[in-house]
């Protein structure tokens, strides 16, 4: 009896944590073909490549900054240039954004797998 209510205590807090999760959590494919993993580390959001040529590689953290907005910095794996970034949430789309200076911008929308 003490095995089957800790077993459903146990599955109670997994899906409270599940429940609790952020929406840009998850895996997203990029315009090349690649998906990326976000998920939560620290205070904040760590992005990384599971597929392709860049396997492995962390390519970015963003914050919430609310309202599906996010704010951080992103890595572009071709050239290793790391560029203040963000990204908006919508749906199952995400527009994610590299800039330079805050004038020199260029944009990507991601799909969830």
């Amino acid at each position: 009896m003490l095995r089957g209510t800790i077993m459903t205590i146990v599955a109670v807090l997994v899906s409270a944590t599940a429940a609790y999760a952020d929406p840009i959590e998850g895996t997203w494919r990029t315009p090349r073909g690649e998906n990326t993993s976000i998920v939560s580390c620290g205070s904040g959001f760590c992005i990384s490549v599971k597929t392709g040529k860049f396997k492995g590689k962390h390519i970015g953290q963003m914050n919430a900054s609310g309202g599906g907005k996010y704010s951080g910095e992103i890595t572009d794996p071709e050239d290793d240039k790391t560029y203040s970034g963000n990204a908006h949430l919508s749906g199952g789309t995400l527009r994610m954004q590299g800039c330079v200076l805050g004038v020199f911008c260029k944009s990507q929308i991601w799909h969830r797998i």
